[in-house]
This record gives C-alpha cells, structure tokens and sequence, in this order.
C-alpha cells in the first residue's frame, strides 16, 4: 500500500488598484463561489486613453510566512516584446498561461479596448499550481504592477491557498 495525497489551491482574496482614475478604472474585480464545486475570479479594467503602445508588468509571487515573504518569482516584462515571442520568457510564460486562456489580452500591442479576464476557474489555477508545476503547501500572494508609458497606473494583487489533504490508502 501507499498513499496518495491530493492537493488544492483556491483564491482567498483579490484586490485590484487603479493609480490614475484618468487612465483606467476597474469596472469590476471580485471572486465569486457559484457553488462548492464552481468557484471563480474575474475583472475589467476599464481604459480611458487609447491606445496603448507601452506596457511593462512586474509580476512578484510571495508566500505567507510571518507576513508576506519574496517567493520563487519576481518578473518583470515588456509586455508587448513578450506578446510577439511568448516563448522568450518561460517564466513570464508560465504566469501569462494562468489566465490567459480567460482573458482578451491574447494579441500584440497596441491594446484599444478594455482588459477582461472572465470566470478563471479555481479548477484551472488548481491544475496549473498541482500538476504543471507543484508548489509546496501554503498561503500565497501573487502581486501585479501594470505600467503604461512608464508610468505605474495599476495593481492586481490575487491571494489563495494551497493545501493538501483527503490521504488515503491505495492498495498495490
């Protein structure tokens, strides 16, 4: 006999910060639990002055130890170099593939509509953070910044946890 363990991650929070009401606004920005199986996020952000030519983002992964810890990964990316050649970053890569599939985001620069990312299925991210590549049980913070023409304009901070549990025997 063995055991076998079964992991989960699932959004605890999500806070979405726009810096320049002028720019962009989120429309929306929540996590909703549908029901104990169908659970997801989504946001809007709204874009006031189109278009966008310029866009960096720092992505920065920290785990929950006695506060909020550096974890594993702190990217920063020229978006609009990345949307051209996706495989120039596997890191970057691995982060976009999160919410990539839900997302309108999946063209080259310039952007001349809203952002939507729509319904990521905690399913998904559980997927991506299990079997494509593990991560060790615990609390996560996983922290966005957006800048347009160099200038910081958003945040999108998203917080889960991961766990493992329901172990049992599996005979041999």
């Amino acid at each position: 006999m063995y055991l076998k363990a079964y992991s989960t991650f699932e959004f605890t929070n999500v806070i979405c910060t726009s810096m320049e009401e002028s720019f962009s606004t989120f429309e929306y920005c929540y996590l909703k639990s549908v029901n104990r199986t169908y659970k997801y996020g989504s946001l809007k952000v709204k874009l006031l002055k189109l278009p966008i030519h310029k866009i960096k983002v720092n992505f920065a992964l920290y785990q929950r130890l006695n506060g909020y810890k550096p974890f594993l990964y702190n990217v920063s990316v020229d978006a609009c170099k990345f949307l051209l050649n996706q495989k120039s970053s596997p890191v970057t890569a691995f982060i976009f593939n999160l919410f990539a599939p839900y997302s309108n985001m999946n063209h080259r620069c310039p952007f001349d509509h809203d952002i939507i990312v729509d319904k990521v299925p905690y399913s998904y991210i559980n997927y991506q953070l299990t079997k494509i590549l593990p991560f060790p049980e615990g609390d996560y913070g996983f922290y966005s910044i957006w800048y347009a023409d160099g200038i910081k304009r958003a945040t999108v901070n998203v917080y889960g946890t991961l766990s493992y549990r329901n172990t049992r025997r599996i005979p041999k």
